[in-house]
């Protein structure tokens, strides 16, 4: 699974080419489609950017709704309608579709923002002002990831021995 860190500001080409951050084509270079795949995103005036393997596990995630209902038409609208995938060429750019880059006020400089698991392309100006907010929203909300479920297990569980005895090592103390 990609992992997509840091923030790169990278110009667009006259002919509307956007050099994808080095790293983040590195992340990538493990799977089968070798480009992103672009929507706009359903909160924020942003791209949201994924791999292809990962498109396919949302889609599989839907399948948690009824296919009829309208929470799983929403989403599925909402995401997939406008998901373009955006292969690299030789240079590791890509083309993205001048309404997606309307959307998101996308002019001169396109700003990648690693996420993790995901990554959003930017107006510079607009992301300022959103890493602020997220920022102040952290801070004031006390913010903090939650642990894994296995993580948070393995910390509570009390430590048990052979013998199934809590808090003991196992070894007997006698002397035989």
């Amino acid at each position: 699974m990609p992992l997509f860190l840091s923030t790169y500001v990278n110009k667009i080409d006259k002919k509307g080419r956007i050099s994808v951050p080095a790293t983040f084509r590195a992340a990538l270079a493990s799977q089968a489609f070798q480009g992103v795949v672009l929507f706009r995103a359903p909160n924020q005036p942003c791209l949201e950017g994924f791999d292809y393997a990962t498109m396919e596990e949302l889609s599989n995630r839907l399948d948690h709704f009824d296919l009829f209902s309208a929470a799983q038409d929403d989403l599925a609208t909402a995401i997939f309608s406008d998901s373009v995938p955006c292969p690299f060429d030789g240079e590791g750019r890509i083309m993205v579709p001048t309404g997606l880059m309307d959307y998101a006020s996308i002019g001169e400089n396109a700003t990648f923002v690693g996420l993790g698991r995901k990554f959003q392309i930017w107006d510079e100006g607009k992301f300022t002002a959103r890493k602020t907010e997220a920022r102040e929203n952290v801070a004031r909300q006390g913010l903090t990831i939650p642990q894994t479920l296995q993580n948070s297990a393995q910390k509570t569980a009390p430590h048990t021995s052979q013998s199934g005895q809590p808090g003991q090592s196992g070894q007997s103390g006698g002397a035989s």
